[in-house]
């Protein structure tokens, strides 16, 4: 599964979720559903903002973990 490390580098970078919605041009819903991954997608152009803003690279944001919640 894929798991979203965004609240880790919102930390490391002192960024409220609010700020970052509002500069990445998305409802801060729709960066929570992100946030807490309950999102199915996200578009490149978003993803690409998500870095400008933050400053780092997709994979600090994106995992890749086997098995769902440690059962495999």
């Amino acid at each position: 599964m894929i798991v979203v490390n965004l609240d880790v580098m919102m930390a490391k970078r002192k960024i409220s979720a609010g700020d970052l919605a509002e500069k990445i041009g998305i409802t801060p819903a729709n960066l929570s559903i992100l946030k807490n991954n309950k999102a199915k997608a996200i578009r490149f152009s978003t993803l690409e903002e998500i870095c400008k803003i933050l400053n780092c690279q997709p994979g600090d944001i994106l995992e890749y973990r086997e098995g769902e919640g440690g059962n495999e």
